[in-house]
């Protein structure tokens, strides 16, 4: 059974940092690209970040850049969502994701697998 979990939310401070992580278990990632999606309440669920398969591309929200990094272990069984100076506006339920060949990974529509999410809470 495919798996993805999220893990490292939690209630931070304005400012402050998070790592998440999404551990992926039930068959080999090695060649899917990986992604990070949120969904704040009211909100439709938004591309955040990704990864390319081997690691060595990536792509982010431009609400995110340069305070937002994603990269995954060597094993590629685990990936990570660096996040530095939260603000409030990214008080949201981040979701990790796994898709294989598809033509972006921007849209969550592309994406093969999902986790359940974990809960970011950014306070002023």
């Amino acid at each position: 059974q495919v798996q993805l979990v999220e893990s490292g939310g939690g209630l931070v401070q304005v400012g402050g940092s998070l790592r998440l992580s999404c551990a992926a278990s039930g068959r080999t990632f090695s060649n899917y690209a990986m992604g990070w999606f949120r969904q704040a309440p009211g909100k439709e669920r938004e591309f955040v970040a990704a990864i390319g398969w081997s690691g060595t591309s990536t792509l982010y929200a431009d609400s995110v850049k340069e305070r937002f990094t994603i990269y995954r272990d060597s094993a590629k069984t685990t990936w990570y969502l660096q996040m530095n100076n939260l603000k409030p506006e990214d008080t949201a339920v981040y979701y990790c994701a796994a898709a294989k060949n598809v033509p972006t990974m921007t849209a969550s529509s592309n994406m093969h697998y999902w986790g359940k999410g974990t809960l970011v809470t950014v306070s002023s």
